[in-house]
């Protein structure tokens, strides 16, 4: 026979809002464990397997332990992440654009290659043309 709204106390259903948004938040820890743990490039396998035992055998003392051995690093390791995707961004978008170069500089770097003979006066005009289209 299911269970009706009125036998479910105010009480019961707080405490399992509580319980389950611990779950959600140990779920969230352990994620936040093993991507940290997967993207560190200090240890190596053998160091990544112990982890990984360790967090999966006792998995809130595992978390917990690696939480406080590693807090500071954890963060640091994501700021250096963030930067080089940050990085990585500028760079494409930079080389999308054209590298942030001026018409003008193109046509001055265009010059002084012609003067230099590099190129010769047709290329030139086909640079300016290009540019200043």
């Amino acid at each position: 026979m299911p269970v009706a709204a009125s036998d479910y106390p105010f009480a019961d259903l707080m405490w399992t809002f509580v319980v389950f948004f611990g779950l959600i938040i140990f779920f969230w820890l352990l994620i936040t464990v093993f991507g940290d743990l997967f993207r560190r490039r200090d240890i190596g396998g053998g160091g990544k397997a112990a982890w990984t035992i360790f967090v999966v055998l006792l998995p809130v003392i595992g978390t917990l332990v690696y939480l406080i051995s590693q807090h500071g690093r954890i963060g640091e390791r994501d700021l250096r992440q963030a930067d080089a995707i940050r990085q990585s961004n500028d760079e494409y978008i930079r080389s999308v654009v054209g590298g942030g170069s001026s018409g003008a500089d193109e046509i001055a770097h265009g010059k002084q290659l012609l003067d230099d003979g590099a190129i010769t006066a047709d290329e030139f005009a086909e640079l300016k043309r290009r540019v200043l289209v």
